[in-house]
Order: C-alpha cells, then sequence, then structure tokens
C-alpha cells in the first residue's frame, strides 16, 4: 500500500508507517513541497493509486464534488500530540487499509474512531 500524507500531517506519521510496512512519503519531498496545490496533489495521487492522508477539509469537498481525489483519509482530530495521532492511526490501519483498496474511498478519523459514509459509526 502507498500513501501520500499532506503538508500538515507530522513527518513522524510516515516514520511510523514505513516502520509498519506501508510505502508513504510526505508531499513536502514531492512535486513542489509545500507549495503544491491542492490540484496537482489529488492529481498526483490519483495517478499513483495512492491514499492521501490530510487534515485539509477542501480535500473532502473535492473528493465528493469532483471524485478526486479517489482515495482520501480525512484526519477530523483537532490539535493533537503525534503520539496521539500515530496511536489513532495505528489502531485503525487494519481497516484503514482494507478500504482504501477499493478505487474510490472517504474516511475520516477522529478520536471517536473511523468513519467511511454507507458504514455506521
Amino acid at each position: 500500500m502507498q500513501v501520500l500524507c499532506d503538508v500538515h500531517v507530522a513527518y513522524r506519521l510516515v516514520s511510523r508507517l514505513r516502520e509498519i510496512g506501508v510505502d508513504a512519503t510526505h508531499v513536502n519531498r514531492i512535486l513542489d513541497g509545500s507549495r503544491t496545490t491542492d490540484a496537482a496533489i489529488a492529481a498526483y495521487v490519483d495517478a499513483n493509486k495512492l491514499l492521501l492522508i490530510t487534515k485539509d477539509g477542501d480535500f473532502r469537498d473535492s473528493h465528493f464534488l469532483r471524485g478526486t481525489p479517489q482515495r482520501l483519509l480525512r484526519l477530523v482530530i483537532g490539535n493533537v500530540s503525534n503520539d496521539e495521532l500515530i496511536g489513532l492511526v495505528e489502531s485503525h490501519w487494519p481497516e484503514i487499509a482494507t478500504a482504501s483498496q477499493q478505487e474510490h474511498c472517504y474516511l475520516e478519523l477522529s478520536r471517536g474512531g473511523l468513519y467511511a459514509p454507507g458504514r455506521s459509526r
């Protein structure tokens, strides 16, 4: 599985995902780094069949209105420590990995758990 973490997602999450066998990178390491537009990020993840992990609500709107990015995990956790972020992602990773194998996938992760439209909370 391949993942791209958006600009406001901690590098520590990328490192931890790599430790558990996920091919993860941070947007600051590709394209135009932190200056990369949302449209360019969405096009990149779609072309490479990646899961985008972001805190940015604009990607949610784009996913539902334009179908891009195709695979999206939106973090709706507010300002949390890196340890809490990593713990939340790790505790739900099996479900995230399974869901993101589909061609189109929208997930939200909060302190309350993982949510996917069409699935009960």
